[in-house]
């Protein structure tokens, strides 16, 4: 039996959790980021060891989708091969924070921010989220405005707040979702 494209959009919204497993991992890395930043690590250094910190964050994805009992990798909906393109556009703009991290070091999180923030927006329609849609648009400006003003690290201590709103939303919105 073929499912029709909004089934198919309602089965992976639920059965991959909205992807809360990598937005947890994300979150884990603001903390880091923080942390690198309260540690006052010489600013270049400090960018490349937190950038250096996003290498096991699909390890640590996969462990948190166990935890959550979400297989970050199903196979079994067409549509997980849409959200990884989705999540391969993104490795395409990192190449603008590589470009921000030699030219101007201080601006790295503001535009890592921007660009993870931005990234957001396509799965708004694959997961039938408004959650993703909002934060898709909060992120990236409220991080220009606060990486314009303050330090990455009052950016990081942002984000970490914003993290936890949006994880809150996406659990309260997958809640109201499943039990259509």
């Amino acid at each position: 039996m073929k499912m029709c494209l909004d089934e198919l959009r309602s089965n992976i919204a639920i059965k991959q959790k909205k992807r809360i497993a990598v937005y947890m991992c994300l979150y884990n890395y603001m903390v880091i980021d923080t942390n690198c930043n309260i540690v006052g690590l010489a600013t270049k250094y400090r960018e490349f060891a937190c950038a250096l910190l996003l290498c096991p964050l699909l390890p640590i994805s996969w462990t948190i989708g166990k935890i959550l009992k979400v297989d970050i990798f199903d196979k079994s909906n067409p549509l997980g091969n849409v959200g990884f393109l989705f999540t391969c556009n993104q490795f395409l703009y990192l190449l603008i924070v590589m470009w921000v991290f030699n030219a101007v070091p201080d601006k790295m999180v503001m535009v890592y921010a921007m660009v993870f923030g931005a990234h957001l927006l396509p799965y708004s329609w694959l997961y039938k989220s408004i959650s993703y849609r909002i934060f898709a648009i909060i992120i990236p400006v409220l991080s220009l405005v606060i990486g314009c003003i303050f330090s990455a690290l009052f950016i990081a201590l942002t984000l970490i707040l914003v993290e936890c709103i949006f994880a809150a939303a996406l659990f309260a919105e997958l809640g109201r979702f499943t039990n259509k």
